[in-house]
C-alpha cells in the first residue's frame, strides 16, 4: 500500500489561486491538475503559517470579499493541516541554518517535509529548491 500524496501549497501559490490573478492562478490550477492526474488521491495540505500569511493583506486593507474567499478555502473539510509544533520548529531551524532561507520559508518547508516522501511543495519561489529532500513544484 502506497503512502498518500500531498500537494502542500505555499502561501504564494494559495494567494495566486484564491485571488485569481492571471496568469498565476492558471499556473496553480495547471500544477494541481497535473498532480491529481498522476495521483488522483492527492490531498491539499497547508500550514497555519499559510493561513496567517494569506489573511494579512485583506485584513489590513479591509477587503472583506478576499478575506471571505480565503476563509471559505480554509474551511474546506478536505484540507490537511500541518501544525507548527516543536518538531517542525526544530527542522525549520536546521533548514534555516543550512539552506539560508528566511524563517517563514524554513517553517513552510519543514511543515511540508512532515508529510513524508509523497509530498509536492507548490510555490512561486525558486529559493525552496535549496532545501534537501523538498519536492518543489515551481509555478512557471
Amino acid at each position: 500500500m502506497s503512502s498518500p500524496a500531498f500537494a502542500f501549497l505555499d502561501a504564494s501559490a494559495l494567494i495566486y489561486l484564491v485571488e485569481a490573478g492571471e496568469p498565476f492562478a492558471a499556473r496553480v490550477r495547471r500544477e494541481l491538475g497535473a498532480l491529481l492526474e498522476s495521483a488522483p488521491s492527492t490531498a491539499v495540505a497547508l500550514s497555519r503559517l499559510t493561513w496567517l500569511e494569506c489573511r494579512i493583506r485583506p485584513l489590513r486593507e479591509g477587503d472583506t470579499q478576499v478575506l471571505a474567499a480565503f476563509d471559505a478555502f480554509f474551511a474546506r473539510p478536505d484540507i490537511v493541516w500541518v501544525e507548527l509544533d516543536a518538531q517542525v520548529v526544530e527542522l525549520a531551524t536546521a533548514i534555516r541554518a543550512l539552506a539560508r532561507l528566511k524563517t517563514p520559508d524554513a517553517l513552510q518547508a519543514a511543515c511540508c517535509l512532515q508529510l513524508g516522501p509523497a509530498h509536492h511543495f507548490v510555490t512561486g519561489d525558486a529559493a525552496f529548491r535549496k532545501v534537501k529532500g523538498l519536492n518543489v513544484r515551481l509555478l512557471k
